[in-house]
């Protein structure tokens, strides 16, 4: 059973604010991955480390950087059941991850963070780790 809505809905604040759009079924992850350009995909969560470190570190990445992704999407894992499993399966062969980041360049995956690389950081040091795949694969 997923998450209620008013349980997640802060959660998904923290990101949406920045201009991360939601993407709540699997054809929107589809969309979302396949078009032209980069397109950097979360996989959200309600455990701490999403909490205290891969959404602020996100949201600092997206905010101090010169080169981003053109799309930022994100899923709610334990909500967006659907459109959770699809972006893993765009994920592949990284095993399901939540938290996750995923970079795409014309639909096919070029960097990904997974969960054991946000728990061993902070906050900061995510948003390094982000800016320099932006960076390296971002126009």
């Amino acid at each position: 059973m997923p998450y209620p809505e008013q349980f997640v809905a802060p959660m998904r604040e923290e990101l949406t604010r920045f201009g991360v759009e939601e993407l709540r079924t699997a054809g929107e992850v589809d969309k979302a991955v396949t078009q032209d350009g980069t397109t950097m995909i979360v996989v959200n969560s309600v455990c701490g480390c999403a909490a205290g470190k891969a959404r602020p570190g996100i949201a600092m990445a997206l905010l101090q950087n010169e080169r981003k992704p053109q799309h930022v999407g994100t899923v709610f894992a334990g909500a967006d059941i659907e459109a959770t499993e699809r972006a893993r399966e765009h994920m592949a062969p990284y095993p399901p991850s939540s938290p996750s980041v995923a970079l795409f360049r014309d639909g096919k995956l070029v960097f990904m963070m997974q969960r054991r690389d946000i728990e061993t950081r902070d906050a900061v040091a995510i948003a390094s780790h982000l800016k320099a795949a932006f960076d390296a694969h971002c126009g």
